[in-house]
């Protein structure tokens, strides 16, 4: 259910704004859809978890939370991200 390591650093690296930045809200946003992605597979076959599910529910809305905060710094960093994680239609 959770990423590897290996996986968390390819995120970093990818959606790093400049070296060895691991804390913006781009790779953070990164992060949580990747765990985002992972939990909603788990709970496709393991319906009845419902303790995943509330795991789930907290990780969207801080993920959200993160979103509007990078809306309402930068709109231009929140459209390429949500571009390029492929979250909004």
């Amino acid at each position: 259910m959770s990423i590897t390591p290996e996986r968390k650093q390819e995120l970093i690296k990818e959606y790093a704004t400049v070296e060895g930045d691991t804390g913006s809200a781009e790779v953070q946003v990164a992060i949580l859809s990747e765990r985002i992605r992972n939990l909603t597979e788990h709970l496709k076959s393991h319906k009845k978890d419902f303790h995943s599910r509330r795991g789930l529910l907290i990780m969207v809305g801080q993920r959200r939370r993160m979103l509007d905060y990078l809306k309402s710094n930068s709109v231009a960093r929140y459209e390429q991200l949500i571009g390029r994680l492929g979250l909004r239609k």
